[in-house]
């Protein structure tokens, strides 16, 4: 009977132990490890605490971080040496960690070598976050999958700087690491050594100056079928896209050359960042010749991804510098909500082989990108199209060759002095594209096909540093003059309601400010005084290349 008893006991234990337990504490998994390089100990100490912490990185080696884990540094310490993590996989609900403890500035990881701060490979749901890395030398985070995919890798908070930020004569290379290409962090690299791609990367609120490169983002493609610089497409060469990247609130400042590529990427998505000054290494040779290209926030390859709401300012590579590019067979890629200001210029697509289909560029909001022509299609054309309610104040050249069944609509362009557009009739006639309900201002808009203004837009402000200055009045003509292209779109650039189909990347009812329209005789005087600037331009540069 006792027996029973017994056992009747411990099975109503054990069921009272079920119930309770969405109610009891759980024990956080995984083992924290900790290093103090201002009073810890490798002699003595094992780590597991900060009272028994580790000096040193290289104490790392001791370990594999299995789920759960975490390795703290501590706050104020300076921490030399390479970070190297492979094949640490987390899960979601238990990532490893690397990240700060403690009280004061974020701990500072470094190297002098020709080498990374920290190299990731074969790294799943793991999270690096309140760290400074600087490698003077180096390199700072290389992201790599080798035996297979890699998936869930998050930077958080991150301070990356003084990463080889000097002048150079040729673009960098991006086939060999973080360090080799100058680069805060590196994702695989291009041509990739395998055809495992990394999916699901986060990079969140992070800052990256005084640096070669920022983010450089790469899948694969496979080489044994040819270069995506021949003559085949991208898609013969069986692409490895890295899925559903998120580079978000963001800061890149102070580079030689580019803050974020997007290569061989499905559904990335880069939002909310400000790229200022990069891409301040000029390019070109003692006599002007440009020797190599670079642009601050680019696709290569890549399809359905998105760049939005982001600044980019400052570009002085006279061979790119420009806001938008899509590059090499990027298709269904998009760039909105972009202000774009005081770059060499602010589109110019470069595609190598067949024409590309479906990007578009909307509601983007360009000033004083006027250093150099502005190229709307790639070499080998655009198809599909969509580009509408842009405001690109103080263009030069602006080309518009090469669309095919696109929408070239609702954009209001002011030329700088003596600029002009540049125009292939076969592409208004012939290719089936609609080009419609632009006003094309400070210029003469010539045969330009579909309804067109030309007329004093109306902005409420005079300030161009203020992009509130581009805003309408309530009396402009621009006002609902614009073409009924249907979209998914509810707010414009300045985050107001769309409440009229404009012109220009403004999508209100306009403004308090009173609308003061031009006189004929005013608009005639502009005109003759565009075409004198014109004509000076042009003698200028057949005098030059004689």
């Amino acid at each position: 009977m006792r027996r029973v008893n017994k056992a009747l006991a411990c099975i109503l234990s054990a069921v009272l132990l079920f119930a309770l337990l969405p109610y009891l504490p759980v024990r956080a998994a995984g083992t924290a490890y900790y290093i103090d390089s201002l009073s810890g100990s490798d002699e003595t100490g094992d780590g597991l605490s900060p009272a028994t912490a580790w000096r040193t990185v290289p104490e790392l080696e001791r370990i594999t971080l299995s789920p759960g884990d975490a390795v703290y540094f501590r706050r104020g310490g300076v921490y030399e040496g390479t970070l190297r993590f492979d094949q640490c996989a987390g899960t979601p609900e238990a990532p490893i960690t690397v990240t700060a403890y403690g009280e004061g500035e974020k701990p500072l990881l470094t190297t002098n070598e020709r080498a990374e701060v920290m190299r990731l490979f074969d790294c799943s749901y793991f999270t690096v976050s309140e760290l400074e890395i600087t490698a003077p030398n180096g390199g700072g985070i290389w992201i790599d999958a080798k035996t297979g995919p890699s998936v869930g890798v998050t930077l958080h908070n991150l301070s990356i700087h003084n990463i080889q930020n000097y002048k150079v004569n040729a673009r960098d290379g991006l086939s060999a690491g973080a360090a080799a290409a100058r680069a805060c962090v590196m994702v695989k690299g291009l041509p990739a050594e395998t055809l495992y791609p990394v999916n699901d990367l986060t990079i969140t609120g992070c800052e990256f100056y005084d640096c070669g490169n920022g983010v450089s983002l790469w899948g694969a493609y496979d080489q044994s079928l040819g270069s995506p610089w021949a003559d085949d497409e991208f898609s013969d060469l069986a692409p490895v896209y890295n899925e559903n990247t998120l580079v978000e609130n963001c800061e890149f400042y102070d580079m030689d050359a580019e803050a974020v590529i997007v290569g061989i990427c499905r559904n990335a998505l880069v939002t909310h960042c400000r790229m200022i000054d990069c891409c301040q290494g000029e390019g070109t040779d003692e006599n002007g010749n440009v020797l190599y290209y670079t642009a601050a926030a680019w696709f290569w390859g890549s399809e359905y991804s998105t760049i939005e709401y982001c600044e980019i300012a400052g570009q002085k590579n006279v061979g790119d510098g420009m806001t938008v590019d899509f590059d090499s067979q990027s298709n269904h890629c998009t760039y909105q909500y972009i202000y774009s200001h005081d770059n060499v210029r602010f589109m110019c697509n470069n595609a190598k082989t067949s024409p590309q289909v479906g990007n578009v560029v909307r509601y983007c909001l360009s000033v004083n990108d006027d250093q150099g022509r502005n190229k709307l299609c790639s070499p080998t054309g655009e198809r599909e199209m969509l580009f509408y309610n842009n405001t690109i104040i103080g263009s030069q050249r602006f080309d518009f060759d090469g669309l095919y069944d696109s929408y070239f609509v609702n954009n209001l362009i002011v030329m700088a002095d003596g600029a002009h557009l540049n125009t292939d009739l076969a592409a208004y006639f012939k290719n089936g594209n609609v080009i419609s309900n632009n006003c094309y201002y400070n210029c003469i808009s010539g045969p330009l096909a579909g309804a067109k203004m030309n007329v004093k837009p109306g902005f409420t402000g005079d300030d161009p540093a203020d992009p509130a200055s581009f805003t309408l009045c309530a009396g402009s003509p621009l006002i609902g003059a614009g073409y009924a292209l249907e979209d998914d779109l509810s707010l414009d650039f300045f985050g107001n309601e769309i409440e009229s189909r404009n012109i220009g990347c403004y999508g209100g009812k306009g403004t308090d400010t009173p609308y003061r329209p031009e006189s004929p005789f005013a608009k005639l005087m502009r005109d003759f005084r565009w075409l004198i600037s014109y004509l000076r331009a042009e003698i200028t540069r057949i005098l030059a290349d004689l």
